[in-house]
């Protein structure tokens, strides 16, 4: 990727499980790795050189302790986050300690989805209706006129916390009320729901052009099974859609990052294929979680996307040649929802151990836990990610792993 980062100090705020390959990363490439995080046990802390301890949502002690580091201890020569969704207190700590970032307007924005949904509204970037509602009866009139099936969601919450799929009338009081409740704003929207592939993109901006790389089909097959909760089950590498499609939505998803105004920065999209064209479900401004950005882009394309965010962190020049998909090889991701109830066991998987198309495997529970009910993405109980020679032979390679699993628990 170019440029000397010897001796250089990167801040990852975030020690979260799904940090640690950027912080390997980060080490791999000869960098001091600072990692802040609230938890004193964060897996993150394993692999880092020093640690500040502070909420990765707290951007006012986050940033108080890193200026004490930069001044006291190392100077701080980037900062980032890895599958954190925490791009305000990222653009905070940068623009105090004069390092690249986003400006906190930019950062803000993916933090509220109305904002967000208004400024992308306002610059032309296509998008589904969608309504403020501040009560019931707000909620009742917007079905009058539009009718189901709507999604309900609160502007400023994660996981899928709070999502809902509305379908009819006696459910419309219970949705918003318990969508409401999980809105540190106590605020939320409806919108319209479309038909139609799902996919995630994920681009890296340099000065102001776009470079996609990331681009996974989205595995919805628990939709209705689930319903009324919002449950994404995976997705799949490289995409199904024909190469014009593909084009025609990540240039949708990197002009909704340009509108939000991310110059150099990365833009994740949530976008959805409607009879009528792309259209932005969400965009954040940040890598991406779900081992996307930092196992399933790298395993399909062949490109290192998080050395080059990386880079761009530190300010040192990305070779834009080097973020060119070499190949398009099948990766498929899975979670895990066994039925609720008491693990008495998991498996051994050893059996697996041999298999080269078993990349990685990971559980969120143990022998005595108890398995909630799914109600949204932080009620998955672990994951996997297989590769093929195709995208469907990865998949059925996944879904030979999600049928040992399931079949392990009572």
């Amino acid at each position: 990727m170019g440029g000397c980062i010897l001796g250089k100090t990167l801040l990852i705020i975030s020690g979260g499980l799904e940090a640690v390959p950027g912080i390997k990363k980060a080490k791999e490439m000869g960098l001091n790795v600072l990692v802040s995080d609230i938890d004193l046990n964060a897996p993150g802390f394993e692999f880092s050189d020093d640690k500040i301890i502070a909420s990765t949502y707290d951007y006012i002690k986050t940033e108080r302790l890193a200026r004490e580091y930069n001044e006291n201890k190392k100077k701080i020569d980037g900062v980032i986050s890895f599958s954190a969704d925490v791009p305000y207190t990222v653009s905070y700590v940068a623009k105090s300690l004069g390092l690249p970032g986003l400006s906190l307007e930019t950062a803000s924005l993916s933090s509220d989805k109305l904002k967000m949904k208004d400024k992308l509204k306002d610059n032309g970037i296509p998008l589904p209706f969608y309504w403020k509602v501040d009560n019931l009866v707000e909620l009742k009139e917007v079905v009058k006129k539009q009718g189901f099936p709507l999604i309900i969601k609160p502007i400023d919450s994660r996981g899928a916390r709070g999502v809902f799929l509305l379908t009819k009338v006696d459910m419309l009081e219970w949705a918003f009320e318990h969508s409401k409740s999980e809105s540190p704003s106590s605020k939320v929207i409806v919108e319209e729901y479309l038909d139609g592939p799902q996919i995630s993109t994920e681009a890296i901006i340099i000065d102001g052009k776009g470079y996609p790389i990331g681009f996974s089909d989205r595995n919805y097959e628990l939709l209705y099974s689930h319903s009324p909760y919002i449950i994404e089950n995976g997705g799949d590498m490289p995409s199904s859609l024909s190469e014009s499609n593909q084009t025609k939505i990540a240039e949708t998803a990197i002009n909704a990052g340009l509108a939000l105004g991310i110059r150099n920065g990365i833009v994740k999209g949530d976008m959805v294929l409607s009879k009528d064209g792309p259209k932005v479900i969400e965009v954040a401004t940040r890598l991406s979680g779900g081992w996307f950005s930092t196992d399933q882009i790298p395993l399909s394309t062949g490109v290192d996307l998080i050395s080059a965010a990386i880079n761009q962190a530190l300010a040192i020049k990305i070779n834009t040649k080097d973020l060119i998909p070499k190949y398009h090889k099948g990766v498929a991701i899975r979670y895990f929802f066994p039925k609720p109830g008491k693990v008495f066991k998991i498996k051994d998987f050893n059996i697996f151990r041999d298999k080269k198309w078993l990349h990685k495997i990971a559980f969120f529970i143990k022998s005595g836990d108890i398995v909630p009910e799914v109600t949204d993405h932080t009620k998955r109980v672990g994951f996997v990610i297989t590769t093929g020679k195709s995208k469907l032979e990865a998949i059925k390679n996944a879904k030979i792993i999600v049928d040992f699993v399931e079949n392990s628990t009572d």
